[in-house]
């Protein structure tokens, strides 16, 4: 099981009140986070855990693209009660014995294209959790995602069908469909005047972005052929990013180890959840308070 950390830990902020510590600091992130993690281990049983977060370096795509993701620099300007939560819950991994994964040049998605790569190659079945789409081009026989639809706790499984339902493609197909409709969130083009469902017709028929030019004769995927272009390789998911996966530093830990973690954060539903006690008589104060 590999969780996409910054997209998870920005569901699970904006999923609950605008809780602070005595400081005044956020920690509705790192709660959510842990509440939906530990859902999934309930859910999944997973064997292996880890966790991918986004690299605060350029990747390769900004120098692909100067335009790449400039709409989410303004949004890190006023969230910073979100992403000021990274390093405390990284703290928060490492108490229990989580690995956490990051690779500079890379974005998570790639980090955790490559480790579910490696992993299903072996047979392992990988789950991803996440709410970002642009994981739905991973999907295949060994790896699905385990994904949001409401709060923390209304999740589904997306397989193969599942993508095909929700997006009118194939997984193998996103990027194309990415090439021709573009992102607002990332900030890339696409092919102007191509929206969802044309995009989704034209790949029924054509199956590829590259078909759809040489084949379909539609003059505005012809004219947007550059815009088209450049979409797709930002949109492509690499797979062959630098990272060592250590199997044995990911064993899920201990209900036990986790719980010990928990009464430091004074996380009382959690530990409950985990089956515990709450230690009531603890003067120890609480971590990040």
């Amino acid at each position: 099981m590999i969780l996409d950390g910054n997209s998870v830990l920005h569901r699970a902020y904006y999923a609950l009140p605008d809780w602070r510590n005595r400081s005044g600091e956020a920690t509705a992130g790192v709660y959510g986070f842990l509440s939906m993690m530990l859902k999934a281990i309930e859910d999944l049983r997973p064997t292996h855990l880890a966790v991918v977060f986004d690299h605060p370096s350029p990747t390769f795509r900004h120098t692909m693209y100067v335009g790449y993701q400039t709409n989410r620099e303004k949004e890190r300007q006023v969230s910073e009660d979100i992403w000021g939560q990274i390093e405390k819950l990284k703290i928060v991994l490492e108490k229990m014995g989580i690995p956490v994964y990051q690779v500079a040049g890379f974005e998570a998605d790639d980090v955790i294209g490559t480790i579910s790569t490696q992993r299903s190659a072996h047979s392992a079945q990988v789950i991803i959790i996440t709410g970002d789409r642009d994981l739905m081009q991973l999907v295949n026989k060994k790896i699905n995602l385990y994904m949001p639809i409401k709060g923390l706790s209304d999740t589904v499984i997306v397989d193969e069908d599942k993508v095909m339902e929700r997006m009118g493609v194939h997984p193998k197909q996103i990027i194309d469909y990415k090439a021709l409709v573009g992102d607002s969130s990332d900030n890339y083009p696409g092919v102007a005047g191509i929206g969802p469902k044309t995009a989704t017709v034209l790949l029924a028929e054509y199956g590829t972005f590259e078909n759809v030019v040489k084949k379909s004769g539609n003059a505005k995927v012809i004219a947007g052929y550059e815009g088209g272009e450049l979409s797709k390789r930002l949109a492509t998911i690499r797979t062959d990013a630098p990272v060592t996966y250590d199997r044995e530093k990911c064993s899920v830990p201990s209900a036990q180890k986790i719980t010990e973690v928990l009464q430091e954060l004074g996380h009382k539903s959690l530990i409950k959840r985990m089956g515990g006690k709450t230690d009531e008589s603890s003067s120890r104060p609480r971590l990040f308070e």
